[in-house]
């Protein structure tokens, strides 16, 4: 039986194995988020934000890390974001795509990770847009339709479940986050792609149909989600794994851009 240390850091895992080529699953990996994102971009008005510009693709210094950071902002969707970071030849890969609505509807948040740390790794969440422990509807409107799926990862033992030891990254998930770790296997991919499209078509799905925020209330909804986006980007324990690299001040401003700072304070009503 296989035993795995839930509570180590990524870091730590990759530390352990160092040296894994992961070249083939970036390839799958970001063919999946890049199809999601196509479809989140042609629902929304958007246009790429100029604090991207000249990140399409850069390495760290020393050339340890490379990445891709896309970013896309308009009026309903203040912050799409497909990006990635890390070594492909080195264990290490963190494949993001996420999309963060503007203040005019409750609909939540999405956010899903494709990574390797070398096992395959897989987060997919919506981010609740309203206090779920008092605030029932946004709960059964969002989050209990979900659970018949989320149940079924969490009762499949091909997986096992990432446990991450910051405080904050585990306030930060709803009841139906799935963050999972899993054998390198291709129907174990074909499987995450197929969660993954059905967890993009019921996000599309309530954003053609919302439930609108009233216009008197729209700055206090956009002041919630610029307070999740800076503190969610700002706590993450990853951004310490690339000082090494990258140096201090850079990845401050890496993790400035990646939150979008430039854009908040530009389209800011609160």
């Amino acid at each position: 039986m296989r035993t795995v240390k839930e509570t180590k850091t990524i870091p730590e895992f990759v530390s352990e194995l160092p040296d894994v080529d992961v070249s083939k699953r970036w390839e799958r990996f970001w063919e999946i988020l890049s199809a999601g994102k196509d479809r989140i971009a042609e629902r929304f008005d958007v246009a790429p934000h100029p604090s991207c510009e000249g990140r399409e693709y850069y390495t760290s210094p020393d050339e340890s890390f490379e990445g891709s950071f896309n970013c896309h902002s308009g009026n309903e969707m203040e912050w799409l974001v497909h990006s990635w970071l890390g070594n492909r030849k080195n264990s290490l890969l963190d494949m993001n795509l996420t999309a963060f609505l503007g203040p005019q509807t409750t609909v939540p948040h999405l956010r899903i990770i494709f990574g390797t740390f070398p096992r395959i790794y897989f987060s997919a969440d919506y981010l609740p847009r309203r206090n779920l422990w008092t605030d029932e509807e946004h709960l059964n409107k969002y989050f209990t339709p979900v659970n018949a799926d989320y149940l079924a990862i969490k009762a499949d033992d091909r997986f096992d479940w990432f446990v991450s030891q910051a405080p904050y990254i585990r306030a930060a998930e709803s009841p139906i986050a799935v963050s999972i770790s899993t054998d390198h296997d291709d129907d174990i991919i074909d499987l995450l792609q197929d969660y993954t499209e059905k967890f993009i078509d019921r996000w599309l799905g309530w954003v053609d149909d919302p439930q609108s925020v009233p216009e008197d209330q729209q700055a206090s909804q956009q002041q919630h989600d610029h307070n999740l986006r800076e503190m969610g980007y700002r706590l993450d324990p990853m951004n310490q794994h690339f000082v090494p690299a990258f140096g201090a001040d850079e990845v401050d401003r890496m993790v400035d851009i990646r939150m979008g700072r430039q854009q908040m304070q530009e389209s800011r009503t609160y």
